[in-house]
């Protein structure tokens, strides 16, 4: 409930020890902390309506949490809150279930309310201004600068476990307040990036895997993760590769929620350093990645190393009808999908988990079909007949973005649409090339946003689905 409802965690925790909840609220630890939590719950709000929020928050805290305070305070506060998130000129974040939750009356009504969260961003948007302009901004009025800050790095970073985005944004201020009141700032700056570059490439990762988990869920992320290592190091096996996903989704599934301030950064090292010990002296790539002694950069350059060349391999060994029906039947399903993975290592991400979806449906239908193997055999013969285009396509486009510097894709881009479009205007041509080049920017490298590129897949490659028809089995 900690997680789900972490708009009122303070005070479903702290309200009956009331000394602890004046200590905390009077440590000024609070209304920063609400900020965090607010623009995580809401990161595509305004600062102004996160501001009314936070606000209201923090001064149901102070009424409530101070000595002799009503024990009613509580109930009745929130009521009155969740009567304003109701008003039709409410000042905080518009989400589109609110109604809903309006309908409905007391405790449930204040519950579905705080349970309301909007869409991760698909791209994180926060941009670190220059040293100067930090302390331009900073020394203008520190307290606003501070409050913006958390709201544009917490929005930006929202899938990020809170206690790494509570560690991270302090350190960044810490640096910030120090570094711009020092005589040689530019030596501060840089004296303070490196010591917190560890918790920034941990805020980073983080907000990838958990994004990556929170769209997939433990089981699809696990596949994920499996084709992304196959992708990077071809030769290994599914048995060398499968078990190490299963470990990482074990640890997204762990820390992506938890409280503890150190679960992500101790399981995610525990985790690199099972990938280093099982693939270093296999491949010379992730060799040079774990050489550090800092395990989460060596887990960074892990992550971000580009698809290896296609390995020249025998064709797929496709499972049999009995097999994909039987217990073990998504087992089957997920080693012919590693398989394919192998002899395309550039195919995105966001096109493999949609066979995924794919091959889960289609054994869903035909296996509880009244006859499993006419049903199977008929989608083996579209999948035999339509899939490969589609793989060849994603896995050239991708794998072109990856060897060539970006203007020179482009104009690879433009000449391979010439020719298979003579007669495009030239205005038209330029839209395909610039099309085609953001989604290739965006959704071929390894750590693309996932529910953003999954929205991308069907334009750019082509449907994998023909109504309720699907190819894949």
């Amino acid at each position: 409930m900690m997680q789900q409802y972490d708009f009122f965690f303070f005070f479903f925790f702290f309200l009956e020890e009331r000394e602890k909840c004046h200590q905390l609220i009077l440590s000024l630890l609070f209304a920063p902390r609400t900020i965090i939590t607010s623009s995580r719950k809401f990161s595509n709000a305004t600062f102004e309506e996160i501001g009314h929020l936070v606000h209201e928050i923090v001064s149901l805290a102070e009424t409530c949490c101070a000595k002799g305070a009503d024990p009613s305070c509580y109930d009745a506060g929130s009521s009155a809150l969740s009567a304003k998130s109701c008003g039709e000129d409410s000042p905080f974040p518009a989400h589109p279930g609110t109604a809903s939750c309006c309908a409905q009356e007391g405790l449930e009504q204040k519950l579905c309310l705080a349970a309301l969260r909007h869409p991760p961003q698909q791209l994180p948007r926060y941009l670190q201004p220059s040293n100067e302009e930090l302390c331009q901004d900073f020394k203008k009025d520190p307290k606003d600068f501070a409050d913006r800050f958390l709201h544009e790095y917490a929005s930006s970073y929202s899938q990020a476990p809170l206690p790494v985005l509570l560690g991270s944004t302090r350190t960044f201020l810490s640096m910030v307040s120090t570094c711009c009141i020092s005589p040689t700032p530019t030596a501060c700056f840089l004296k303070e990036k490196l010591e917190r570059k560890t918790l920034s490439l941990l805020t980073l990762m983080s907000n990838r895997v958990c994004s990556r988990f929170t769209a997939y869920g433990k089981d699809k992320v696990t596949f994920s993760y499996l084709t992304s290592l196959a992708q990077k190091m071809p030769s290994a096996s599914f048995e060398d590769l499968f078990p190490l996903a299963e470990d990482a989704a074990e640890v997204f599934s762990e820390c992506c929620e938890a409280v503890a301030e150190d679960c992500m950064q101790k399981k995610l090292s525990e985790h690199t350093a099972k990938l280093c010990s099982a693939l270093s002296a296999r491949d010379e790539r992730f060799a040079d990645c774990c050489q550090g002694q800092n395990l989460m950069q060596n887990y960074f350059s892990i992550s971000a190393l580009p698809p290896a060349p296609t390995p020249k391999l025998p064709e797929a060994q496709k499972p049999t009808n009995e097999q994909l029906c039987s217990e073990e039947g998504a087992h089957h399903a997920k080693r012919y999908l590693f398989e394919l993975t192998r002899r395309h290592t550039s195919v995105p991400d966001a096109f493999l988990v949609k066979l995924y979806d794919t091959c889960k449906k289609v054994r869903g239908e035909c296996c509880s079909a009244k006859d499993p193997s006419t049903c199977l055999d008929s989608k083996h013969q579209r999948m035999a007949e339509e899939l490969p285009p589609f793989l060849e396509k994603a896995n050239q486009l991708c794998r072109q973005y990856t060897e060539l510097n970006f203007l020179d894709f482009k104009k690879r881009l433009r000449e391979s649409l010439t020719q298979k479009m003579p007669d495009a205007s030239p205005e038209l041509l330029g839209q395909l090339v610039e099309q085609q080049a953001e989604f290739a920017s965006t959704c071929c490298p390894p750590n693309s946003p996932p529910l953003y590129c999954a929205s991308k897949v069907s334009a750019e490659l082509g449907e994998v689905c023909d109504g309720d028809s699907c190819l894949l089995s």
